[in-house]
């Protein structure tokens, strides 16, 4: 199974373009190459099969990126806010809340140790130490606009596997 049809169904219609996976997965390096009087690049059929293009069809070339033909030039909050989301869930359905707590806690408490810390974590740490799993539950996987601007600084990080997470980004870029 590729690791494509693995991630299919963890996180469904987020609509993130492949810019976004660039961001979060290796890069690939394109050399460019005399091709006739030209210059161009060759374009790996891996690469072109996710896209779903084929030989003929066109790409576009923007400043920053080539890409399929109708692809955003870069994620929207709402989009990125879906993905995080989408986190969110994948850890909620494999750890229990004790567990959840335990690692956020352990999180914001290192984190405030190293001198990094924000307003949102004085608010994670208030929910966490509640022991109220609704208040957590809300927190983690509400679409109100106090729920997405925590999961900004989600405390849980860590929880999944570093496949899980990439099958996660590959999924919400489709």
């Amino acid at each position: 199974m590729s690791k494509r049809a693995a991630g299919q169904g963890l996180v469904r219609n987020l609509g993130l373009d492949q810019v976004v996976i660039t961001c979060y997965n290796f890069s690939m390096k394109l050399t460019v190459r005399k091709i006739g009087n030209s210059l161009g690049v060759i374009v790996p059929k891996s690469r072109l099969h996710e896209w779903g293009v084929s030989e003929g069809d066109h790409l576009e070339l923007t400043t920053h990126a080539i890409r399929p033909p109708g692809r955003h030039a870069g994620p929207t909050q709402a989009r990125l806010d879906a993905l995080k989301r989408g986190i969110a869930l994948a850890v909620v359905a494999r750890h229990s809340p004790a567990e959840i707590r335990k690692r956020s806690l352990a999180n914001l408490e290192r984190w405030k140790r190293a001198g990094v810390w924000c307003s949102a974590y004085d608010e994670w740490r208030d929910v966490v130490r509640a022991n109220d799993d609704g208040a957590l539950f809300a927190a983690m996987l509400g679409q109100d606009d106090r729920a997405n601007r925590l999961r900004q600084s989600m405390p849980f990080v860590g929880m999944l596997p570093a496949d899980v997470l990439a099958r996660l980004r590959e999924e919400a870029a489709r």
